[in-house]
């Protein structure tokens, strides 16, 4: 761990009971950082905010099809997480949307953040249990 880490990761949650919507990020030319996501970043923002709406977010979209980064991914036995695959794990953690962006090229980076304060102002509803009806 980095210098301090342990301190960042005790001190983090405490911002987290002022927080309208999580973005959880990764990378899409780094498997590691989407596995992040089902490891680390969403138990922890579940843990502590159970009911705030999840966006997960797929970063550095213009490395995905780079091909020095698919050369340096593929001589580790890797490859650039696809679309389908964020939509999987999206799914699988309950995120209101999954998208994808590119900070350097700005391609979805709009979008990202249009979402975000849609996830806050027109949250999805909440589904109900059923009401369950024990005649005697």
């Amino acid at each position: 761990d980095p210098a301090g880490q342990e301190d960042y990761d005790r001190l983090r949650p405490l911002s987290y009971p002022q927080t309208d919507v999580f973005l959880i990020c990764f990378s899409l030319v780094s498997p590691a950082s989407f596995e992040n996501v089902r490891a680390k970043w969403y138990p922890e923002v579940r843990h502590h905010c159970p009911h705030t709406p999840i966006l997960l977010v797929g970063t550095k979209l213009d490395l995905r099809d780079d091909k020095d980064t698919i050369e340096r991914l593929r001589d580790k036995k890797l490859a650039p997480i696809t679309y389908p695959q964020g939509l999987a794990m999206a799914r699988e953690i309950g995120s209101v949307k999954y998208l994808e962006c590119s900070a350097l090229t700005q391609r979805g980076l709009k979008t990202v953040f249009d979402e975000a304060i849609r996830a806050v102002l027109c949250p999805p509803p909440v589904k109900k249990p059923g009401k369950k009806c024990t005649v005697f």
